[in-house]
């Protein structure tokens, strides 16, 4: 059993990103920065663990969502006779440092090949994860090409494999959740550019808080049953909001004067390409989503902005470390009055 999301003491940006993409995962993954012990991981996990079940396939290693793009497999069953459907809860897979690319995409079951004289693919790990929560810690200190590899399967939503004359696809949608201390090395710009959103994270300081972790920390080792009772209620509101948020996503307008006022505060920052723009729109429109909206307002741009861009501000010449996050605040502030 889980620690409840709900009784997550603080860390809103971090709860708030992570249910942005999971109403939209469109929005593209989120990165956290920050200290180790702040509930990144627990958060994640809590949050998988709340969510309703999902329709699967049954039998598929890859769990294809049935009204969806079905893996190779599945749609060479459903030539023969119609799919069987099954439920399973959403996970966390956990991404290892010293990944190869093999063992990432998949590759030829060599064992299967020497055995039975014929060749069949071995799924790798972005089968695990497909319609799950891709956790990886640490991602700044992947390998480059391994890093390349997950955002491009993430972007487009399918891994395609060729090797030894075999061709295999199948969907991997993921949410991608990746932490990295910056003290510890940076990402490259084109790679934190690929992250939708970012936050970052630290120890809370206030006494209150402080205690009230302890308290819920306790509490729960004590007898996580009777702690989950407790927080049963707020878990399931909102789990029902993030389902009802869901279903009117589609319906929440965008309108000319909003998309006027996310263009206006990157151009102001002069961001460089255009990926800055459709993740604003996306987490702003999951935001009034969330809160009930009809359409997209300059509260939602305002906290889309403020968790899309952090990581894509380009530092200018003699300013100090740091003042991105000023300079951010002043352009919301100008554009959106």
């Amino acid at each position: 059993m889980h620690f409840p999301f709900t009784a997550i003491v603080g860390q809103e940006q971090l709860k708030t990103a992570l249910i942005l993409n999971v109403i939209d995962p469109g929005v593209g993954g989120l990165l956290v920065m920050g200290e180790k012990g702040t509930a990144k991981s627990t958060a994640v996990r809590a949050l998988a663990e709340l969510l309703p079940q999902l329709t699967v396939v049954r039998e598929c290693r890859f769990h294809c969502q049935p009204d969806a793009e079905l893996c190779s497999f599945c749609q060479e069953r459903k030539k023969e006779a119609p799919l069987t459907l099954g439920q399973r809860k959403m996970r966390v897979v956990e991404l290892p440092l010293g990944i190869t690319e093999d063992r990432l995409i998949g590759t030829l079951d060599i064992e299967h090949a020497i055995k039975q004289g014929e060749k069949r693919f071995e799924p790798g790990l972005l089968a695990d994860a497909n319609r799950n929560f891709l956790y990886v810690d640490e991602v700044n200190l992947l390998e480059d090409h391994i890093i390349d590899l997950l955002l491009d399967s993430a972007a487009m939503g399918v891994n395609s494999v060729e090797r030894e004359g075999i061709s295999f696809s199948h969907p991997a949608r993921f949410i991608l959740v990746g932490t990295m201390n910056p003290e510890e090395g940076d990402l490259r710009p084109q790679l934190l550019d690929r992250f939708g959103l970012c936050v970052q994270v630290s120890g809370l300081h206030g006494k209150e808080q402080r205690m009230d972790i302890l308290r819920r920390k306790a509490a729960f080792d004590s007898d996580a049953t009777a702690f989950g009772v407790q927080w049963r209620e707020q878990q399931e509101e909102l789990a029902q909001r993030i389902v009802d948020a869901r279903e009117r996503l589609n319906s929440v307008e965008l309108t000319d004067s909003a998309l006027e006022k996310i263009v206006t505060i990157t151009s102001a920052l002069q961001l460089d390409g255009h990926r800055a723009d459709i993740v604003i729109m996306k987490s702003a429109r999951a935001l009034a989503a969330y809160r009930g909206l009809p359409d997209v307002g300059s509260a939602e741009i305002r906290d889309g902005a403020l968790l899309a861009l952090p990581h894509r501000q380009k530092r200018l010449p003699f300013e100090e470390l740091g003042s991105e996050r000023g300079r951010l605040e002043r352009v919301l502030e100008e554009s959106l009055p």
